[in-house]
């Protein structure tokens, strides 16, 4: 069934195609924060994660090791922000300033010889039976691995947080660091795994990018969504089910502004390509009015932590 040219169910499809980058950014920096710990590189670290599992495909000719690479990419630079933040105190605003723009230079200078390539693609797992249901069997089990990990990694991440002695730790770092410190806790040891985990998991996002959503390596491919990966932890209140909720609204309006640009809706271009930011925005205009996000977030975020 098709509306004004645009059928439903590719919709609905390409929407969790569209999310998941944001997604598995989006948790990644959660836990990052849950720590105590802001890191607003993640637009670094995914497009610096996008150029690293592009070229290991490219070479490889395997999208496996791509995303691979570009999680120990994106680790890799979080550990440049670990040492900045947690070894030399540097004060983590202007530091993930600053890995965001190293991030994008580096990847800019080392994707210069890829431009034009196509990477090996990354196949389907359709799951036997239930991709035969009518209507959602297309929209949600005819997916490749990425999707399909991005949903578990929700689960995970939450049963972690709520259910696990480790996640119980990290909120507790994340919360009071001086108090977990005189627990015996290594709140910085801690803190670096975190930064860690949300290096991997943004540069999961940007590989998904250039290898998946828009197979091909341009500057800037990851175009702004390490920011709205931000905002949606605000958004989400620092919990991983309403990170999902808010990473598939994003992913929703992206992908329905650009199926009405096909399907030639007279409507002014330029604003069908703001909507998906300004509906950003608005969310959280309106979080910040009712106050109920700020009253969810770590009581030590964006905190430098001195051992003494």
């Amino acid at each position: 069934m098709d509306f004004g040219g645009i059928n439903p169910v590719i919709l609905l499809a390409s929407l969790m195609v569209a999310s998941t980058p944001i997604l598995l950014a989006a948790l990644g920096e959660m836990v990052t924060e849950k720590s105590g710990v802001l890191n607003l590189g993640v637009e670094g670290m995914m497009i610096f994660g996008a150029v690293c599992g592009f070229i290991a495909a490219i070479e490889t000719q395997s999208p496996a090791i791509g995303f691979v690479a570009a999680a120990i990419g994106g680790a890799a630079l979080s550990m440049l922000f670990g040492l900045l933040t947690q070894i030399f105190l540097t004060t983590q605003v202007p530091a993930g300033l600053a890995l965001t723009l190293l991030g994008t230079g580096l990847a800019s200078l080392l994707g210069q010889n890829y431009q034009g390539m196509s990477p090996p693609r990354l196949p389907d797992m359709n799951i036997p039976l239930l991709e035969d249901i009518p209507v959602i069997g297309p929209v949600i089990f005819q997916h490749d691995a990425i999707v399909y990990l991005s949903l578990i990694m929700v689960v995970v991440v939450w049963a972690f947080l709520k259910f696990t002695r480790a996640g119980l730790i990290l909120r507790a770092v994340g919360e009071n660091h001086a108090a977990a410190h005189a627990l015996g806790y290594k709140v910085k040891a801690v803190r670096f795994a975190a930064i860690g985990f949300g290096g991997a998991m943004a540069g999961l996002g940007g590989a998904y990018i250039s290898l998946v959503r828009v197979p091909q390596w341009t500057d800037g491919i990851t175009a702004g969504i390490g920011w709205i990966a931000l905002a949606i932890v605000v958004f989400a209140s620092w919990r991983a089910g309403r990170v999902l909720i808010g990473a598939y609204l994003f992913g929703g309006i992206t992908v329905l502004q650009l199926n009405l640009q096909a399907a030639g809706a007279k409507v002014p271009v330029e604003l069908l390509s703001m909507s998906p930011f300004l509906a950003t925005i608005l969310v959280l205009v309106v979080i910040s009015a009712r106050r109920h996000g700020a009253s969810n977030a770590p009581a030590m975020l964006g905190r430098i932590f001195h051992t003494s």
